[in-house]
């Protein structure tokens, strides 16, 4: 059984999902980073890929972007830093068990050769990826075979103006779990109200989807992740994390602090 699917599989509800940018705050925080959040309660790391043009991140991702790019951050170097990921080997005193989603833009992914990248990505314990600016159509007659092949699973976004067709049919490419933006807006915004978002993500409810629905976007505090919780299987959680990490001088602490205020 797949990580994703074994975490869904026993863990119905308050699934937490953090992302944290590669990279960032310093080149080499990646891992320990990831360390942390595992220790701390978080269910699934959402590993971001720096890319200069991060079409569907606000600010705050951006410079965080910005930073681990200006850090010397690469595609290559990220998957050498992941070597341990799972072996615990280096850098790190235990092998992380929880699922890993790479989250990048189709640009650098095709610099490095799609096939290659989803090759590397299974050779060190990844176990899905989330690319917002590849097409269904192109995952259908291109992508997504090679991505299988590597056994990676591969989750697709929905937005409140996503007519209900589509919603079905990207649930159905969909697998590991559907990520459901919970505004058409970009990440960290406060656009929209959490009744608009429980409407919508009753609408999705309804529709009974074969995929675990986690809601990203705007999830940023205690009260908003328990009202994602109450409509879906968990949240995903960007850009609050990140600003917490600006002017910590202990990642560790810094992330113990955000994801006790969180969960606590």
């Amino acid at each position: 059984m797949k990580r994703l699917e074994a975490l869904f599989s026993h863990k119905k509800q308050r699934v937490l999902n953090v992302y944290c940018t590669a990279g960032y705050p310093k080149l080499n925080d990646t891992l320990p980073l990831m360390h942390s959040l595992q220790q701390h309660g978080a269910d699934i790391i959402e590993l971001g890929m720096p890319y200069s043009d991060p079409i569907a991140d606000g600010p705050t991702i951006q410079n965080s972007n910005m930073v681990a790019i200006e850090n010397g951050m690469t595609i290559a170097t990220l998957f050498d830093q992941l070597k341990s990921l799972r072996t615990g080997q280096t850098n790190a005193t235990t092998a992380l068990t929880i699922p890993v989603i790479l989250m990048g833009y189709m640009n650098p992914v095709l610099q490095y050769g799609f096939e290659n990248f989803c090759a590397q990505a299974a050779a060190v314990g990844v176990d899905g990826l989330i690319l917002p600016d590849l097409p269904e159509y192109e995952f259908e007659t291109i992508y997504g075979a090679i991505i299988k092949k590597y056994g990676l699973d591969f989750i697709f976004l929905v937005t409140p103006e996503t007519a209900v067709e589509r919603i079905k049919k990207l649930d159905e490419l969909s697998t590991g779990f559907l990520y459901a933006v919970s505004s058409s807006s970009t990440t960290g915004s406060n656009t929209g109200t959490m009744g608009d978002v429980a409407a919508y993500l009753e609408k999705l409810h309804a529709l009974n989807l074969k995929n675990p629905i986690l809601v990203g976007f705007g999830i940023k505090d205690k009260q908003s992740f328990e009202t994602a919780c109450a409509h879906a299987q968990g949240a995903i959680i960007g850009s609050a994390y990140i600003k917490a990490l600006e002017n910590s001088s202990d990642v560790d602490a810094a992330t113990k602090a955000f994801l006790d205020g969180i969960l606590g």
